[in-house]
């Protein structure tokens, strides 16, 4: 046990309420005492937590769906390992099909019915938005949402959500610094999604690249309902821009890599935003047609020989045969909801209550928390007015059907200052 931390055993009542929601029991609530007095231990009990995660299971972003098999494999690894602190996770999951309003309605079922102790990966830009008022209008933590939005990080008048992945805006920078070094003179043209996601990342290289000869020529953007982005894509290659910036969803970036790579007279380098650069979006398009593409990443690379004798990797492949045997391990969709539980698991260690006041003190307080599956020299750290717990990346070039890293990690809090926050239209 670490110094200056109460055991939650010593702040917990001697009685449990039992609640009833419908026509079933719901959740044991805990009545605390001591120094937890007055807190709300909604939905955790000595023998388990209850947490809820809302991910589009259906709809035009499903392939997101793996992201939850990857949560799951981890939370099932912690419990067969006796929990957290003898506490058993039960991971409760809902799918929203990436409507905002079902998000919503999917939260207070969570909320209301089923009784969590906090909302865990609410997954999507629009749908974590959605849920942020909910979620903090009843005081219940929205933790390590996967969105890499700035409002989850700079918005401290919300303390009860907080952001994982590093935000749109520092991805930006790390390819607006890559190109103002390697090709100084680039003339760029952009697909983006036309929401908060979109919108981050492309603000975000406008604004790295200002005082650089890197030049922004064309930018064209699609909504999450089109039926593809064949035309944005023959548009964008009239403005005979030499390099592409993909900011896109898996469906949409899979069908930009295959355009990209049938058009004849255009041949630019093709930058894909992380969210989309995995196996699900490369092997359809086929490995051999998206030679040298890059991206930039914060996750180690399941099957890379970098990490063949490394112990993370070891444990995470086991687990991942154990209790999601038909996730694909390789899948970096997998790696980020097991690398994202894992922080969520840390955050529950670090608890001085056992309730969601202690999870939203514990979740903006980490100070360099290292996860199996970050790469070397990524860590967690946040603050009370810091919500972006990862701010480092380093870039990788497609070689055969592998990632090949690059230049050295970037920190880009230390090269280009704190995030702003984003004024959309």
């Amino acid at each position: 046990m670490r110094a200056g931390v109460v055991p939650l055993a010593r702040c917990l009542a001697a009685s449990l309420v039992l609640l009833a929601s419908g026509c079933r029991p719901a959740s044991s609530e805990v009545t605390l005492t001591g120094d937890c007095a007055g807190q709300v231990g909604t939905g955790i009990t000595a023998e388990s937590v209850r947490v809820g995660g809302i991910y589009p299971l259906s709809g035009p972003a499903s392939a997101y769906a793996t992201v939850a098999q990857g949560a799951r494999a981890y939370f099932d690894h912690v419990n067969a390992r006796g929990g957290v602190e003898g506490r058993r996770i039960e991971f409760l999951v809902r799918d929203d099909a990436y409507q905002p309003a079902r998000a919503v309605e999917e939260a207070r079922r969570l909320v209301l019915h089923d009784r969590v102790f906090a909302l865990f990966q609410t997954l999507g830009t629009p749908s974590t938005a959605a849920v942020r008022e909910y979620a903090d209008r009843w005081r219940v933590p929205q933790v390590f949402v996967a969105t890499g939005a700035t409002q989850w990080g700079s918005d401290t008048r919300r303390p009860w959500t907080i952001g994982f992945q590093p935000s749109y805006v520092a991805e930006a920078r790390v390819y607006a610094r890559y190109l103002a070094k390697a090709r100084p003179e680039a003339r760029v043209a952009v697909l983006y999604q036309n929401d908060d996601f979109g919108h981050d990342l492309l603000d975000g290289f406008r604004q790295a690249i200002a005082g650089t000869s890197v030049r922004l020529v064309a930018a064209l953007s699609y909504e999450v309902t089109d039926p593809s982005v064949q035309g944005q894509l023959a548009n964008l290659a009239a403005s005979r821009a030499d390099v592409l910036l993909n900011v896109s969803t898996p469906k949409f970036a899979a069908q930009a890599l295959a355009t990209d790579a049938a058009m004849t007279g255009w041949n630019p380098l093709h930058i894909v935003n992380g969210v989309a650069a995995s196996p699900a979006v490369l092997k359809p398009v086929g490995y051999d047609k998206v030679q040298g593409i890059v991206t930039a990443g914060f996750q180690k690379e399941p099957g890379a020989p970098d990490w063949a004798d490394d112990p993370g990797m070891h444990t995470y492949l086991a687990a991942l045969a154990r209790h999601a045997p038909e996730a694909d391990p390789a899948g970096q969709q997998v790696v980020f909801g097991w690398t994202a539980a894992q922080a969520f698991v840390k955050v529950l260690e670090r608890m001085r209550c056992p309730s969601r006041e202690a999870m939203r003190a514990a979740m903006r307080s980490l100070s360099d928390v290292e996860l199996d599956l970050l790469l070397p020299g990524i860590t967690l750290s946040t603050g009370p007015d810091d919500g972006f717990p990862i701010e480092s990346m380093q870039l990788t070039r497609l070689e055969g059907n592998r990632w090949v890293r690059f230049g050295k990690v970037i920190d880009t809090r230390a090269e280009f200052g704190p995030v702003p926050p984003q004024d959309h239209p």
